[in-house]
């Protein structure tokens, strides 16, 4: 049976069809869902989950409500394979648990540390019995870049792409580097940090600014690109 994942972010709306644990098809998609009855249509869906970190709009709304199935809502206490621990189920961002779910497939029995690297920046945590005690939450690339030029004055909004040297030779650079290279101090740090706390600790590393970062694979031992959706399936077939 083919799902249909719906993973709604702040900046991006995208779908997802998983035959089995197996992606077979994903797109991008616009805010108001437009394309999703052709893209249900041409993958045989038949269930669906829905994951958003913002609210939908009156178009998602209605195209969700027309589908020819249920669509799981997924919330903090939606059940799933993890015990959460987290102390505000209600707050909890549906994309970060979905994420601790496919890093436990992907690892069981393992502490984990899954880093997405979205509009913001998220760091959760996993033991080796299963329980998910939640993270942190820091700012993202582009908001670090956004924020420079919004909070201050005189300093230009700048792009990620471009020169990054260790050392910034004019402002462009200079604001770059200071972004781009202080993320991936932060990301060593938290991961210097945990690996003190636990033995033995797997690493995952996602989102879409991740390749930005140029992170070694002796820092982070496991790249995912759709950790997220994977773990979003599994939790529809827990439910299921």
């Amino acid at each position: 049976m083919t799902n249909l994942i719906i993973d709604i972010g702040n900046t991006r709306s995208k779908l997802f069809a998983f035959n089995g644990n197996q992606l077979i098809d994903h797109i991008v998609c616009s805010d108001s869902l437009s394309e999703i009855i052709h893209f249900i249509e041409k993958n045989e869906c038949k269930q669906g989950i829905l994951s958003t970190t913002a609210k939908l709009t009156l178009k998602a709304e209605h195209q969700i409500n027309g589908l020819p199935f249920d669509i799981l809502r997924m919330t903090g206490n939606t059940p799933t394979p993890v015990k959460v621990r987290y102390k505000t189920p209600k707050t909890l961002g549906t994309d970060r648990l979905a994420a601790i779910v496919a890093a436990q497939d992907m690892k069981p029995r393992s502490n984990i540390l899954v880093i997405d690297c979205g509009t913001c920046v998220t760091y959760d945590i996993l033991d080796a019995e299963g329980n998910y005690w939640g993270g942190n939450i820091s700012p993202g690339l582009n908001m670090r870049l956004q924020a420079m030029h919004n909070l201050t004055a005189k300093l230009p909004l700048v792009t990620a792409d471009g020169d990054l040297p260790d050392v910034g030779y004019d402002t462009q650079t200079a604001i770059r580097s200071g972004a781009i290279l202080g993320l991936r101090h932060e990301i060593e740090g938290f991961i210097s940090h945990f690996k003190q706390e636990f033995t033995t600790l797997s690493v995952f590393l996602t989102g879409g600014d991740a390749k930005k970062l140029g992170m070694s694979e002796e820092s982070c031992i496991f790249a995912a690109d759709y950790l997220v959706p994977y773990g979003l399936n599994l939790i529809l077939n827990y439910n299921k």
